[in-house]
């Protein structure tokens, strides 16, 4: 079984090959590298249609190619949402659309919900697609990340999807000392959702490594859902780190309910190769 990111209209995996994908985001189209991608092209000659593209250096990072000017952002939409992307330094554009297979799970268990006032906790919550999924759907949502200018950008998707005046607190905050603070101010949430990175530094220059710090982190924000809970997701782009791994920590943390956990995937143009994007454990009552 795999999680399938297949309802995506503004995002087209164009084809895949040789450690790069080639996908069309609206109008554009880029060229990007991914590890994962160890067969050959199947449409060489559509390659030739990138409007830019990400170039690996040698000695690590990269650089953006640009073969045309492109706007500074432009709009991707997914049903009533709108995000900005652009391509950054980092390779990324500021969306993962794979996730809009978690964005459609939580939305449905808060609109299917008789609970009233329902409050999800985001955490690495990057530029806050899945803040605006659950606050489209009315949740109030506390989203939290290390970094001010990714907090910026979820605060501008917010208001680019109409929902400048949904119940969201962004804080600029390390993720494992909020929800230290939280347990001990006796806050509790009804939906948790985190994507850990692999390996990353605090503000303080603490390290975090997934494989040495991630049990720890969820053992800690178990403690924060409420008595009638509806779902608990973690994501991982760990390679390596198996959904089976991450299935495992909540079926250990969190006895009741069900856990089910898989690789998270987008089918390509042709549809005959499916692009893996991780992974993601969910538990639900």
């Amino acid at each position: 079984m795999l999680f399938l990111a297949d309802n995506l209209k503004d995002y087209v995996i164009l084809d895949t090959g040789d450690g790069m994908k080639l996908e069309k985001w609206g109008g554009y189209i880029l060229s990007r590298p991914d590890p994962q991608i160890i067969w050959e092209k199947q449409e060489p000659g559509l390659w030739e249609q990138a409007d830019a593209e990400y170039i690996r250096s040698s000695s690590g990072g990269g650089k953006w190619r640009f073969r045309k000017e492109l706007p500074e952002r432009w709009t991707f939409g997914y049903g009533k949402l709108r995000f900005y992307v652009r391509p950054t330094g980092f390779k990324h554009t500021g969306l993962f659309p794979e996730q809009s297979v978690n964005w459609d799970f939580m939305a449905s268990k808060i609109r299917g919900s008789a609970k009233k006032d329902i409050r999800v906790l985001n955490l690495f919550a990057y530029t806050g697609a899945a803040t605006c999924a659950c606050a489209a759907e009315g949740a109030a949502v506390v989203h939290v990340d290390a970094a001010k200018s990714m907090n910026q950008w979820a605060k501008e998707n917010a208001l680019h999807s109409g929902l400048g005046d949904a119940n969201i607190r962004y804080l600029q905050d390390d993720c494992l000392k909020f929800v230290q603070r939280e347990i001990r101010r006796g806050n509790r949430y009804d939906g948790i959702v985190m994507d850990p990175p692999s390996y990353g530094r605090g503000s303080g220059g603490q390290i975090w490594k997934v494989e040495d710090d991630l049990f720890a982190l969820i053992k800690e924000t178990v403690k924060l859902l409420s008595d009638s809970p509806l779902f608990f997701i973690v994501n991982s782009y760990t390679t390596g780190l198996s959904s089976v791994v991450t299935g495992n920590m909540l079926r250990i943390l969190l006895r009741s309910g069900s856990v089910t956990s898989s690789d998270v995937a987008i089918p390509t143009a042709n549809r005959k190769v499916y692009l893996p994007c991780g992974t993601t454990a969910r538990w639900e009552v």
